[in-house]
């Protein structure tokens, strides 16, 4: 019963990392088209550029979060599939801080009217693109951030249901391994002795019997 249940905790922890996973490869692929879109308009990659000034800063940052979100989803499937518990540990951890960082920008946009002055200046013009997505589909990017905080907390609970649960045990305890056969041991009974004679072949008793009819004409 507790095989069965941890082999369906893993598939769920599987299942919701996989979301995670799927939102980062989509923040690498949205963050390569917009390498892509930089290098049509200034011709160089934005990775080249040393002024400082003219750093597409929501290029990276949006690059960082996706490799960081994918190198996750990498962590938890190991994490799922061995059921280790230090691997649980460090994929709890990342998830905790990813959520304090998700909740603390969260508060910061809601509860600071000028939220936008703490960001610095995108050159690429990415960052006032996406603000205006986000404003034109509010309720469509609230419903999806709200999705993908809850997996994130509900992969949270699964991996600390697992490690509670513990990994796959091989082999019983030694006090059910004893059980098990002290049976067997005491059913075996040590072969009982013949005590007589030696039996001999056919072969020797014909020629004692040969010798004894001889001695027998030779005494007449």
């Amino acid at each position: 019963m507790v095989s069965v249940m941890r082999s369906c905790i893993q598939s769920i922890l599987k299942l919701v990392n996989c979301v995670i996973g799927m939102v980062g490869i989509a923040m690498v692929l949205y963050s390569i088209w917009l390498i892509r879109v930089w290098e049509r308009e200034v011709g160089d990659f934005p990775f080249f550029d040393d002024d400082d000034d003219f750093t597409p800063w929501f290029i990276y940052t949006f690059i960082g979060l996706g490799v960081t979100l994918t190198v996750i989803t990498c962590f938890g499937h190991i994490a799922a599939e061995t059921a280790n518990g230090c691997c649980l540990y460090l994929y709890m951890l990342f998830i905790l801080l990813l959520l304090m960082l998700e909740a603390g920008v969260t508060a910061d946009v809601f509860l600071n009217r000028d939220w936008e002055e703490d960001f610095p200046k995108d050159p690429s013009g990415s960052f006032d693109q996406f603000k205006g997505f986000v404003r034109s589909n509010f309720e469509l990017c609230k419903w999806i951030g709200l999705s993908i905080v809850s997996v994130q907390g509900l992969s949270f609970l699964v991996a600390m249901i697992l490690k509670a649960i513990g990994p796959h045990r091989s082999y019983d305890s030694d006090d059910d391994y004893a059980t098990d056969r002290a049976p067997l041991l005491r059913d075996v009974h040590p072969p009982p002795y013949v005590v007589g004679n030696p039996v001999t072949g056919s072969r020797n008793n014909a020629w004692s019997i040969r010798i004894t009819e001889k001695m027998n004409q030779a005494n007449r």
